[in-house]
This record gives structure tokens, C-alpha cells and sequence, in this order.
């Protein structure tokens, strides 16, 4: 896999992660807080997506910003990425809407380029809230623009997909466990129809309500063309240990903030990294009080 490709796999899934758990205002999450930590912050993960889609009314803007380095015989390859999301609700929190605009800046085997992407859309359904004895459960599908640059290796030159199965559980006062699996196609890459499957799975762990520390698992086994036209598949797998912090606002509004290391544990993931992460969500409308 190469680092370009690693890195926007990163950025990705930190970018479709939705934005409320399941509550209908940051207030409602403070004052569940007092009781169970766990749920104070129950959105902004950083590689594994949360099973929780956007509260009504509630608009979050996300930037992520990406540094990985792989290590070579030669000079070493390094990406620079910087991913904007905004998620969107779709008049309830049953449906949510996304998108997902990174830029990249790369230097892989001694030559430099930087540009777009490709860009998603997205789509998730609620289809099962938290219970007592149910976990969260909101599929999403994406659709990958073919806006990047290929000759470049910033794109794939073709209209992708993508499907992604989260799951959420808060399972004591202070924990939450995470589950992700899914696919992404991509036809007709240099005569190939290129799919890709990932797994992955993040332990939450509230110290404070606003405080959280967490550690975080992605496999992916990705396949690409060489350059003698064959499709290869390789293994990419990355743990990164991390924390977040949240700040309330007047009005409801929140900034949350936080910091991970992904480190690569096989050869095609990139040996270590930053993670960088800046969350802003406030309302965009209130239901008139009746």
C-alpha cells in the first residue's frame, strides 16, 4: 500500500464520523455526564467511526490534520493531509448528510507533489439507537469522487464506493467500545475492479466527563495495481493510543480538540504518524418551543 493511499484511509474514516450521540442538544449530554461519564462525549473519534448520527438542528465542522512517515532504504516518504468535513442532519437524526474535502502534500520517493484528493459524500442511517441491552448501529454508504490527481498519487481516476458498518456500545459508567467492518469498490483501475476491506475497533475510556483517552485499532487489506498490471492485495494494520478534550460553550456549542500517534504494525503501513484533530459543532436551528 502506498502512503498516500494509508493516509487518505485514515482520513477518511476520521472525516464520516458522526457528530451528536443521540441526544437532542449538548446540554442534554452535560447533564447526562453527571451521572455516566461515558456519555459526555460519545462523537469525535479519530480512525474508527461511531455508531451515533447527527442530534436535530446540530451542524459540526471538522478538520483533521494528518502526518505519517515511512521509513525507506533511501529518502523516507512523508504526507501532510488536511481533511474539512461538514456533517449535516437530514431533518431528523435518522438520516445524516456529509462531505469529505482532504488536500494533500507528498513526498514519496524523492519526488514532492501535493493537491485535492478525491472527495466523498456520504450517507448514514440510524438504524438502531442505544438501548440498555441494543448498541448503537448506523450503516453509511459513500460515494468517492474521482478528484484526485492519479499520475500524481492522489487518486484512483474512477468513481468509487464505499460501505461502512459501525457499531457503539457504552458498556460501564466509563467505557465505550467501538466496532467497524466494511468494503470499498473501485472499478476499472488499470483494467481491474479494485476492492478493499477494512476492520477495526476503539476503546473509549472517560477520565473526566470532557477527558477521554482512547486507543484505537484499523486493518485494512487493500489491493492495487503494480506495474506489471497485476493486483496485488496487502495488509495494512495501525494501533493508535490518543486522548480528547471537550469545551462547552454558551448556546449550546462545542469545541472539542485531540491528539493520537498511529503506528504502523505491518510493513505496508506507514511505521508512525500524528493525528491532529479540531471539532466545532453548534446549532443551525431550534424547534420553536410549543
Amino acid at each position: 500500500m502506498t502512503l498516500t493511499k494509508t493516509l487518505l484511509s485514515l482520513v477518511l474514516f476520521s472525516a464520516t464520523i458522526p457528530a451528536m450521540a443521540g441526544r437532542d442538544s449538548l446540554s442534554a449530554l452535560e447533564k447526562a455526564s453527571s451521572e455516566r461519564p461515558a456519555e459526555a462525549v460519545q462523537d469525535n473519534s479519530f480512525l474508527i467511526e461511531e455508531a451515533y448520527n447527527q442530534g436535530p438542528g446540530v451542524v459540526q465542522h471538522i478538520l483533521n490534520i494528518v502526518h505519517t512517515r515511512q521509513r525507506q532504504a533511501g529518502p523516507d516518504d512523508n504526507a501532510w493531509s488536511f481533511v474539512f468535513t461538514q456533517e449535516w442532519p437530514l431533518f431528523s437524526q435518522t438520516h445524516q448528510l456529509s462531505y469529505t474535502l482532504p488536500y494533500t502534500f507528498l513526498d514519496e520517493g524523492g519526488r514532492s507533489t501535493n493537491g485535492i484528493e478525491d472527495i466523498s459524500l456520504n450517507y448514514r442511517l440510524q438504524v438502531l439507537m442505544e438501548s440498555e441491552t441494543l448498541p448503537a448501529f448506523a450503516p453509511r454508504v459513500s460515494l468517492i469522487l474521482p478528484t484526485g490527481d492519479e499520475e500524481d498519487g492522489l487518486g484512483n481516476d474512477t468513481l468509487g464506493y464505499q460501505l461502512n458498518l459501525p457499531v457503539s456500545k457504552i458498556v460501564s459508567d466509563r467505557v465505550t467500545l467501538h466496532g467497524n467492518a466494511g468494503a470499498t469498490l473501485l472499478p476499472d483501475v488499470n483494467g481491474h475492479d479494485l476492492v478493499n476491506y477494512h476492520l477495526g475497533a476503539s476503546a473509549i475510556y472517560a477520565v473526566t466527563p470532557n477527558f477521554n483517552l482512547m486507543l484505537e485499532a484499523l486493518a485494512e487489506w487493500d489491493e492495487e495495481v503494480d506495474d506489471f498490471g497485476h493486483a496485488d492485495r496487502e495488509a495494512s494494520v495501525v494501533i493508535s493510543p490518543g486522548f480528547r478534550y471537550a469545551f462547552n460553550h454558551p448556546g449550546d456549542a462545542q469545541t472539542v480538540i485531540g491528539l493520537a500517534a498511529p503506528i504502523g504494525v505491518t510493513s505496508a503501513a506507514p511505521d508512525f504518524g500524528v493525528f491532529i484533530y479540531a471539532s466545532f459543532e453548534h446549532f443551525f436551528h431550534r424547534a420553536k418551543a410549543r
